[in-house]
């Protein structure tokens, strides 16, 4: 892919934002046709498809996903990646305050310990939300500097930048039915019940949309506004969940969880770093923000890879 141009990258993101070639080339001022000539080109580039068309629907394949993360990184962090560089070299102090929805606990409290190895004299004050209204209540009472989130609020203006993918998958405990079948289909999950996530909240919107794709219907025995309660009522043998996959690591590594390799999954979803347009970043903040755009991504790689590859293909 070294050929790949900074010009195909933004066309792509604008396609993948839109879902449609003819309103991107509007937003960009090309022609439509430019537009898909740019994404084919990229497309060969790659080596893969990265949207499937059908008619006029545009959606982006799975690895399309996948490379859109790294598109957003290259096009976020090389922007100013001078000013970014210059502030470093004289970041001695001060305070970062970082607010997160609660799946994110499983991973950032590592990356931040990374980053306070680089930068010692540098105060945290972490900030885990109970849900993402929550959150984004405290962006807008500017409570955070960042905010470590799956979906960008669109009610405010905002600069969000992808930093990693985000895996999601269904559990089960050990001797299940289902872990009789090699690779189920949604189907198969109906005779069993499901422990959920409160609505709204980032793992019940990724949920609800993969079943709406689908066409099922699940039967939700109780929500839970917990990672933690869902793990341990699956683990009690009261139903199955759709969880982060990073928020299973121990419990699957340990035999007390097991990953349900239904087919259309895992469900990739992306994390991004957060803040408002209208605010400066302080020094500490434009650090770290800088660190986990660069540094997020390879440390989710080591953590989640020798769970997926559990997987079948």
């Amino acid at each position: 892919m070294r050929n790949v141009t900074f010009r195909q990258l933004r066309v792509f993101i604008e396609v993948a934002r839109k879902l449609s070639f003819v309103r991107a080339a509007e937003s960009l001022h090309l022609t439509p046709p430019a537009v898909t000539m740019q994404v084919k080109e990229l497309e060969s580039h790659v080596g893969l498809p990265l949207f499937e068309r059908q008619g006029k629907q545009v959606s982006l394949t799975t690895a399309g996903e996948y490379f859109l993360v790294y598109a957003k990184r290259l096009i976020g962090t090389l922007k100013d990646a001078d000013d970014a560089m210059a502030r470093f070299k004289s970041l001695q102090t001060g305070v970062l305050s970082i607010g997160l929805v609660s799946t994110a606990k499983y991973f950032v409290p590592h990356l931040l310990a990374r980053f306070r190895e680089e930068h010692p004299g540098v105060d945290v004050q972490l900030q885990v939300s109970a849900n993402r209204a929550q959150l984004v209540a405290m962006l807008v009472a500017n409570e955070v500097d960042l905010a470590v989130m799956g979906r960008p609020p669109k009610e405010m203006a905002t600069r969000a930048e992808t930093f990693a993918a985000h895996p999601l998958v269904f559990i089960c405990p050990s001797g299940h039915p289902l872990l009789g079948m090699e690779q189920p289909s949604v189907d198969a999950l109906a005779p069993f019940p499901f422990l959920v996530r409160e609505a709204d909240s980032g793992t019940r919107n990724a949920m609800d949309g993969f079943f709406r794709d689908h066409r099922f219907e699940p039967r939700i025995a109780m929500e839970m506004t917990s990672n933690e309660t869902i793990k341990q009522a699956v683990m009690a043998g009261m139903g199955i969940s759709f969880v982060s996959l990073h928020t299973i690591g121990l419990e699957v590594r340990s035999g007390l969880l097991h990953i349900v390799p239904v087919l259309g999954t895992p469900v990739m979803r992306t994390w991004n770093v957060v803040h408002l347009l209208s605010k400066v970043l302080s020094p500490p903040a434009e650090a770290f923000r800088y660190f986990i755009l660069e540094e997020g991504e390879a440390h989710l790689v080591r953590h989640d890879t020798p769970l997926l590859d559990q997987m079948p293909r």
